[in-house]
């Protein structure tokens, strides 16, 4: 939904209406400019931080609420490998795993992937975050206030109605 939000689902949504996201701390992006264009969604009052740059609505990532978790899920379109010679396999490797599945637009099981989160996913990804978070990485991230801890833009929460009129625009 967040792609709809945005207008840019072409960009961001594989063939099979998935995301390639990118598991990694938030203390490591750097904003080198653009930081007072950040915006920020939720698409319910409790929903994750879906960030943008607001200027064009390039999605940025999507991270937990607060920032004792410094879980970034970086979305890969919002990166240009191409301008360092890359694609995103020679730079990161293969997909490592493929989750949520049951919110694919999958019309038969032609893809290798989890309807869930598979413990065998979440494991490794726990530990990563308690690393992040024992060495300090929620005091670095760039989504935050160092001071405060507040999100350095006002999350936009999506009334209900604009959900619903999203998800009847999508299917």
């Amino acid at each position: 939904m967040f792609a709809h939000f945005l207008d840019r689902a072409d960009t961001i949504l594989d063939p099979h209406g998935g995301t390639e996201v990118l598991q990694m701390s938030q203390a490591r992006l750097r904003f080198e400019t653009g930081r007072d264009r950040m915006a920020c969604m939720r698409l319910t009052e409790r929903g994750l931080l879906r960030w943008y740059a607001g200027c064009c609505n390039t999605p940025i990532g999507n991270i937990p609420a607060h920032r004792r978790l410094p879980y970034l899920g970086l979305i890969n379109g919002c990166i240009d490998y191409g301008a360092a010679g890359h694609t995103p396999d020679s730079a990161l490797g293969p997909i490592a795993c493929r989750v949520n599945a049951r919110d694919l637009a999958i019309p038969a099981r032609d893809i290798d992937a989890d309807d869930g989160i598979p413990l065998r996913a979440l494991i490794p990804v726990a530990v990563r975050v308690l690393g992040w978070s024992l060495r300090g990485d929620p005091r670095r991230s760039p989504f935050f206030e160092t001071a405060t801890g507040t999100p350095i833009a006002t999350p936009l929460v999506l009334p209900p109605e604009e959900r619903a009129a999203l998800a009847r625009a999508i299917h």
